[in-house]
């Protein structure tokens, strides 16, 4: 009995680290606005999955995207002055004339990531990932002037 338990209990672990990660309840009604409107202006995304997602041109002016998944997103002439995206992952990211002024980038992931006349006025860039990013026109630098 103990062992078709254990068994059970192992399958079940496994079947639920594989499983994708959903948006969580509290923020799908907000995904489904962003998606169908281009416009969340304030909303709470955090944790949201938008992998890979058209967000060209869309309004996140201070959204909550904390934690988001917007790997290979294009979020090109995006506005998202003023949003907390703390610890979000922009792997691959296509971030082209997107607004990202007094934005929140604390421990953002921007590897491999396209920045091109992307403004950050303002916004908070403690320990981002830029390895393999391209970055140009755009106010980030390591240590000196751009």
């Amino acid at each position: 009995m103990k062992r078709i338990f254990l068994t059970a209990a192992a399958l079940l672990s496994t079947l639920s680290l594989a499983a994708p990660l959903p948006v969580k309840a509290e923020n799908s009604a907000s995904v489904r606005r962003l998606l169908e409107t281009r416009e969340c202006f304030g909303c709470n995304l955090a944790g949201a999955n938008l992998k890979g997602a058209h967000l060209i041109g869309v309004d996140l002016r201070n959204a909550n995207l904390k934690g988001a998944n917007l790997e290979s997103a294009n979020l090109e002439g995006a506005d998202l002055t003023g949003a907390n995206l703390k610890s979000a992952n922009l792997t691959d990211a296509f971030v082209n004339g997107t607004s990202l002024n007094n934005a929140n980038l604390t421990n953002v992931d921007l590897s491999n990531a396209h920045l091109y006349n992307t403004d950050v006025d303002g916004a908070i860039m403690a320990n981002i990932d830029l390895s393999g990013a391209d970055v140009f026109n755009t106010a980030i630098s390591i240590g000196g002037e751009y």
